[in-house]
């Protein structure tokens, strides 16, 4: 079974195999998506033609925003299931769509038989690493008030001195998200987001880098970036790092 890249013009001189029960191929990453109502705009993790390659998406019918905010034991079954039904599909990673999915990383990856990434958080400790040594990753996260060190913690962040927390539970457009409405004024997010993402640097002069950790809010890391003029990480950041990994293609130049 071939694991990468298959170049384009050379065909496989070996027999070439799938697991059984395969009926898919061609998407290196498997996205698990919460079962929520409301727009999915280019950028946000629900929608696929956010990414220049394909992606595989498994709803985990029946999941809640609260039960994800509060890490909801009943929610790791899920997620061991639809993770394994994207392994099956050829999935080579598993993502989550929600950056509080983090509450369950350590186990989903001691289970799962792919590499595990759940949470936008994972990037953490990788952006703290390349900041001076007072300077602080500032999260900008869906809900502040479910934002815990233990969610933290799965993520590989012990320091708690390395970030600073922020909420967008109070945005008056983004409670539309929250509450599931099945509508909102996207110009009014991305105008909420960047007020909140303004005045969270005004109020920490600290902080070196901003992420991102809603899958909602990557369609407004541009508008955010140039009005904080900082380097802004997010899913998407994530997801293209991770399948770059998993899908290498060969070099091709002059000498």
């Amino acid at each position: 079974m071939t694991y990468g890249f298959m170049p384009g013009r050379e065909q496989a001189d070996a027999p070439v195999s799938v697991l059984k029960g395969q009926a898919l191929a061609g998407s290196a990453i498997g996205i698990l998506v919460l079962d929520l109502w409301y727009p999915y705009l280019p950028g946000n993790v629900a929608n696929a033609s956010t990414f220049d390659f394909p992606v595989l998406y498994k709803i985990l019918r029946g999941s809640t925003i609260p039960q994800i905010f509060s890490g909801d034991p009943a929610l790791l079954d899920m997620i061991l299931e639809g993770g394994k039904e994207l392994e099956q599909q050829g999935a080579r990673a598993i993502i989550g769509a929600c950056g509080y999915f983090g509450n369950f990383q350590k186990e989903a990856a001691a289970k799962l038989d792919v590499p595990v990434y759940l949470s936008s958080l994972l990037q953490v400790p990788i952006i703290r690493r390349g900041l001076k040594p007072n300077q602080k990753v500032g999260i900008i996260c869906a809900n502040s008030d479910s934002f815990t060190p233990k969610l933290l913690s799965q993520n590989g962040v012990d320091d708690l001195s390395d970030v600073v927390v922020t909420g967008a539970q109070r945005l008056l457009e983004f409670q539309k998200i929250l509450q599931c409405a099945g509508s909102f004024n996207s110009s009014k997010i991305e105008q909420q987001l960047v007020g909140l993402a303004k005045q969270f640097v005004t109020d920490h002069p600290d902080i070196g880098a901003i992420l991102l950790e809603c899958s909602d809010m990557p369609p407004y890391a541009w508008a955010i970036q140039n009005a904080v003029r900082l380097p802004v990480f997010d899913f998407i950041t994530l997801i293209n790092w991770v399948h770059s990994a998993m899908v290498r293609h060969p070099f091709a130049g002059f000498m």
